[in-house]
């Protein structure tokens, strides 16, 4: 698979220097977690598929080496990829391949909708915690699959999917998406109830129907789905990813100044723009996105993360990072994945005053950082001490990098153009 300039599995370090205020503009690239949820539905249909925005990052290429196992074609110009994918495919994800990143594990619905069988090794991916699959399968198994477990594989088999209602304790973004991809295909009609809203949620849904499916109802909180005996390979462009012009903000809000966000849609990130908005950044809508401007300190907030629409998991640690040196005291909860504070150790090295109990963190806002050697813990965490390091006095050298790599189409090259003080750095 061909990817981008960029090495994927990425420099070891990013350096960062105390910079001054932003300006310019930057393009966001297309969401990367609708580009690997569309790589996963062309399993559902032979024929070459062309999807266009897809980002040139670790994660994107790590998924076309896991369709490439199964006998899909696949290569990368520019932000075009192209599946090619054969009448018959190996249904297996081995484990060197799925251990790398989460999202694999939605293979299994298209796979088990079109073949009837799927052996996954349970996922990998960013360590928030503990997020287990069982929606995933107790939904599949509704459907008609059933499910055996050993040696770290789970394998799935059924005749055919049969339509029903199946109702999700949680909306969970992974198992909406699974249970989509695989309802497609079953007989009969399948409605989901309380699935996830996200932009990409409907981003899928409109692949899919371009593909021939019949999807009714994504971006609310019930799905119906009128299964249909095949679907055809089409072409298909990704949404504007909302968390990467998020990091955008945040730099903004972080550094000062005044920068367009080309394909930013203020629409996918309402609850955000408002919480924003009250830490004093201020937003205006241009022909192609929208502009964020910044200046003086920013004001403490109190936020609390939701599924969509509320605030995004994802957002929370440019949130908390921005709060590091707001004015006053801000409380963050976090109501999605219990261990995604573990960056917050990193802040403290770098002289934030933050205090995190369980679900809670209190940030009382310092008047200054200081530059530190820091570690990524996952991709979002990451981009968060890039934005910290752009106001720390000093360098901040931010190990585990390759972890940006994995979300980011070349954030440091985007932040420079920008006038940030920013680079990549080998060991030594």
């Amino acid at each position: 698979m061909v990817n981008g300039t960029i090495p994927v599995d990425g420099p070891t370090y990013i350096r960062v220097g105390q910079s001054g205020a932003l300006s310019g503009t930057v393009r966001v690239s297309g969401a990367k977690n609708s580009a690997l949820k569309l790589m996963a539905a062309a399993l559902l249909a032979p024929g070459e598929f062309t999807i266009r925005g897809v980002p040139h990052i670790a994660d994107v290429r790590w998924m076309g080496e896991l369709l490439e196992q199964m006998g899909v074609g696949v290569s990368q110009e520019g932000g075009v990829l192209t599946l090619d994918v054969p009448e018959i495919v190996r249904p297996e994800a081995p484990y060197e391949l799925v251990e790398r990143m989460r999202a694999s594990i939605v293979v299994l619905g298209p796979l088990l909708g079109r073949f009837g069988a799927a052996r996954i090794s349970v996922p990998g991916g960013d360590d928030f915690g503990h997020r287990p699959i069982d929606m995933h399968l107790r939904g599949l198994e509704e459907l008609g699959a059933t499910f055996t477990t050993s040696h770290g594989y789970i394998e799935g088999r059924v005749d055919h999917l049969e339509g029903t209602t199946v109702l999700l304790p949680y909306p969970s973004v992974g198992a909406t998406e699974n249970l989509l991809m695989a309802a497609v295909l079953a007989r009969g009609t399948t409605v989901l109830e309380n699935v996830a809203r996200e932009p990409e949620i409907a981003d899928l849904a409109v692949f899919l129907n371009a593909m021939g499916g019949q999807v009714r109802g994504a971006g609310t909180s019930t799905i119906t789905i009128d299964g249909v005996e095949g679907l055809e390979a089409v072409e298909h462009t990704v949404v504007p990813d909302r968390i990467e012009a998020a990091t955008y903000m945040a730099a903004v809000g972080m550094a000062g100044g005044e920068v367009e966000i080309v394909g930013a849609r203020p629409e996918h990130m309402e609850m955000l723009l408002v919480k924003l908005r009250e830490m004093g950044l201020d937003f205006s809508p241009t022909v192609d996105g929208l502009t964020v401007k910044a200046v003086g300190r920013r004001r403490s907030v109190d936020v609390a993360t939701l599924p969509y629409p509320g605030v995004a998991t994802d957002y929370q640690p440019l949130i908390v990072t921005l709060l590091a040196t707001a004015d006053g005291v801000g409380i963050v909860t976090e109501n999605v994945f219990g261990g995604r504070f573990r960056y917050i150790d990193e802040l403290l090295r770098m002289g934030a005053d933050i205090r995190a109990e369980g679900h809670h963190a209190v940030i009382r806002g310092v008047d200054s950082l200081s530059g530190a050697q820091v570690r990524a813990p996952d991709i979002r965490a990451g981009a968060a001490l890039v934005i910290a390091g752009l106001v720390a006095d000093g360098e901040t050298l931010i190990g585990d990098a390759h972890h940006v790599e994995r979300g980011y189409q070349d954030l440091v090259g985007n932040l420079v153009s920008l006038g940030a003080e920013v680079s990549y750095s080998s060991p030594g």
